[in-house]
Order: C-alpha cells, then sequence, then structure tokens
C-alpha cells in the first residue's frame, strides 16, 4: 500500500498546490503569499523539560533552519504522552539521557502556514499531522526500509542518544525538542494531510494509534483471531481498537487495575473488548476458559517484565507474541514455552509505513478514537497537564493541551 522513498513525498502532488515565489508560499492575514522566513535562531513560547521534574511555560531560542522541503507548522492540538511524563518524572529512557532543556510533545496535529518549494502535495490551510521520527536517509537502516529502527533518527522531544553522532553535532536537533509550542518546521515528507472528518484532536492520536497499528501489522492478524493485549494504558487500547479493525474478533485485554480493564471494555460495544483483571484472577486459567488452547496473537505493553515472560503461555500453538512495552528489567523467555508450539515472536519500536493506514482507518470510522481523549488543556495549562498525568485517575486514557487556546495571552 505505501512505501516510504528514501528520498521524496508519501503523496502524488496536488492539484490545487500553488507557490508564488521560489523558495516558499506563506500565509498572511491578507491570505496573500509574502518572502520566505529567514534561517536563523528564534525565540519561542515552549514547555521546556528543565531538568528531572523540573518544567516550566517559558520562551526558549529554537535553531530551525527552513528549507525548501519543509513545512511550516501551527500547532493545535498535543496529545500528552507516556514517554514525554517518563522523561519529566526521571530524565531518561535507556540511552536517551536529558543532557540540556529540551521542549515536549510529540503527538501533533496543526495548520499548515508555509510551504517550501520542493513540496508538491500540501498548501497553505493543510490541516496535517506529524510523523516525528525523522531519519537519515542515507543510513543502513533507513535504505533496508526500516527508518523507524535509523540510529541517527531526529525524533520530537527525544534527547539523541551518545550514538547519533550527526544530530548531536546539529544546532537544530541536538537538544531533541519537541512541538509543545505555537509554530514548527517539519519535512513536509513526513507531513500527512487530514481528511475533513479527522479533527485535530484525531490527528495528534495518529501517532500513538500507528504504534498499534504498526504492532497488528507485524502480527499478521487474520479474520477471526482472538487476541490478548496485556496492558490497559494508551497504547495497549491503541493496540485493541487496532486489532479489532484488522479483523480481529475479540479482544482480551488485562491489567491489575479493575478500573482500567473496565474503562477498556467500555469503548468499543457488542462485548469485542473483554478485561481480565489480574489482581484477582489468574490469565492463564482465565484465557484458557474461553480459548481452551490460548489466543492467537499476544501484545505486551506493559513493560512488566514478568509479564513479558509468562507471555507465551498465553498462546495457541502457532501463536504470534508482539512485544511493545519497554521493560527496564530483563525478561527471562522460557524456549520450552516457545519452540514446541511454533511460536513467532516480533519486537517493534515505535512504527513505520503506517501513518497514511491509520489515517485512513480514523476517516472511513473502522476505528474511533474520540472515547480515548479524556481530558483537555489548554496552552497556559500545560505544566498542569503533565503533573495531572504523573498520576491519573483510572477514568484516564488521553489527554489534550490545546496550544491554539492561550488563557495568558
Amino acid at each position: 500500500f505505501f512505501f516510504f522513498p528514501v528520498s521524496g513525498v508519501p503523496f502524488p502532488p496536488s492539484t490545487n498546490h500553488t507557490h508564488t515565489h521560489k523558495q516558499t508560499q506563506t500565509h498572511t492575514e491578507e491570505g496573500e503569499s509574502a518572502p520566505p522566513a529567514p534561517q536563523m535562531a528564534t525565540m519561542v513560547k515552549a514547555l521546556v523539560l528543565e531538568k528531572t521534574k523540573k518544567l516550566a511555560l517559558r520562551e526558549i531560542e529554537v535553531n530551525e533552519p527552513f528549507t525548501s522541503q519543509d513545512v511550516r507548522i501551527e500547532i493545535r492540538s498535543v496529545g500528552v504522552c507516556g514517554s514525554d511524563v517518563h522523561y519529566y518524572q526521571h530524565g531518561h529512557i535507556g540511552p536517551f539521557v536529558l543532557k540540556e532543556p529540551m521542549i515536549l510533545g510529540h503527538e501533533a496535529s496543526g495548520v499548515v502556514i508555509e510551504v517550501g518549494e520542493d513540496v508538491k502535495h500540501l498548501k497553505v490551510g493543510d490541516r496535517v499531522c506529524m510523523e516525528p521520527g525523522v531519519p537519515d536517509q542515507a543510513s543502513v537502516e533507513t535504505r533496508m526500509g526500516h527508518y523507524n529502527v535509523c540510529k541517527q533518527v531526529r525524533f520530537w522531544a527525544t534527547p539523541p542518544a551518545d550514538y547519533a553522532t550527526k544530530i548531536n553535532k546539529d544546532p537544530a536537533w541536538k537538544a531533541g525538542h519537541g512541538c509543545l509550542r505555537k509554530t514548527v518546521v517539519h519535512p513536509g515528507a513526513y507531513t500527512y494531510r487530514l481528511p475533513d472528518n479527522v479533527s485535530f484532536d484525531e490527528g495528534a492520536m495518529v501517532e500513538p494509534l500507528a504504534v498499534g497499528m504498526h504492532a497488528c501489522t507485524k502480527a499478521q492478524i487474520r479474520p477471526g483471531s482472538i487476541a490478548l493485549v496485556n496492558g490497559a494504558g494508551p497504547i495497549g487500547i491503541m493496540c485493541a481498537v487496532a486489532a479489532l479493525a484488522s479483523g480481529a474478533a475479540k479482544v482480551y485485554i488485562s491489567d491489575i487495575s479493575a478500573e482500567k480493564v473496565k474503562v477498556a471494555e467500555k469503548l468499543v460495544p457488542d462485548g469485542k473488548i473483554v478485561g481480565i483483571d489480574v489482581s484477582k484472577a489468574d490469565l492463564f486459567t482465565e484465557l484458557r476458559k474461553v480459548t481452551r488452547v490460548g489466543v492467537d496473537v499476544a501484545f505486551e505493553c506493559s513493560g512488566n517484565a514478568a509479564a513479558g515472560s509468562t507471555l507465551p503461555r498465553m498462546c495457541c500453538p502457532g501463536g504470534v507474541l508482539i512485544y511493545i512495552g519497554c521493560p527496564s528489567s530483563p525478561v527471562q523467555l522460557k524456549l520450552s514455552d516457545v519452540q514446541p508450539r511454533e511460536l513467532r515472536i516480533h519486537a517493534t519500536f515505535r512504527y513505520a509505513h503506517v501513518y497514511p493506514k491509520t489515517i485512513a482507518m480514523l476517516e472511513s470510522g473502522a476505528i474511533n478514537v474520540k472515547p480515548i481523549i479524556t481530558n483537555h488543556f489548554r496552552f497556559d495549562q500545560a505544566v498542569e497537564a503533565f503533573d495531572f498525568m504523573c498520576n491519573p485517575p483510572p477514568t484516564t486514557i488521553k489527554s489534550i493541551i490545546h496550544v491554539d487556546q492561550d488563557g495568558a495571552e
């Protein structure tokens, strides 16, 4: 359906795209074109992670060059992701360690306000969402088609690892700045037009939903499959709805929180999602009662090492294990639980080649993410939003920060 070229754009040129001068098309109050923006460091209002456990909504200097292959986007909606919260609380995720103040946010939608000369599939005024990871187009991983695991990938709100030598030398990217600010510059090739029936809030949900879509693609779900999702957080729920849209007949979702599994059950009608409270019931026993031989596909989304170790026992012969959560300790797998039943194991990292399909799912109504969006905050409440998501109530799934709503202005 879609293959991302090493250099180019993922959509064919738009027939109604125009630009009136060599470099860019920009938006003015009168709707006319203006000269291209200068390529220089500027001060922007943003949500800045100063250091572990210290956030500030303030002005910060951002070095953001604009090239002929870029677009400038006015940010509207940004989802608060668990990884952003983790950086706030701990200052690192694996090799990605906060070294200097960094703008948070990577789940975003907005409006195009400037278009580079070589971007043909977008125009000023287009409503868009953005894929936050931009790989090195010349890397081995990207050329193999696995651009999501490129070691030099530039990912919003992610400080580059020490091995990402190119990024660490780039003043525009070495801080790992994200998108919780009024405007961003982003490559047109990683910017996607939203259908008219998909809202800005839903557009911000394309990023986490893409994680579930990528996992289901790896799982090769077949019509009528029975799936298990371990972990009823936002990513687990995204995997559950993506699995149903991919053809699964039923999804069992397990968590130690009874409230969370109840919330998950209510997201989809007709009992297609069935919750299992593993604080009171044994997951293996409960699944055997309803499947006899286990599930066809099991997704590990909790990041709990012990849960990851027992996951093979939940699968039927020939079943598939998909590891999505990132455990902080080693996962011990018994080959005797895997080999005699020919289980297939996949690990996933973010996503690749699924944004167009994910957007198409929202446009068609095959997936509805509206019930997943539970809380809303203005831009001037961004620090409050992060503090809230550090210890949210069980009924909270996803919070949205509306960058275009700023009570301080």
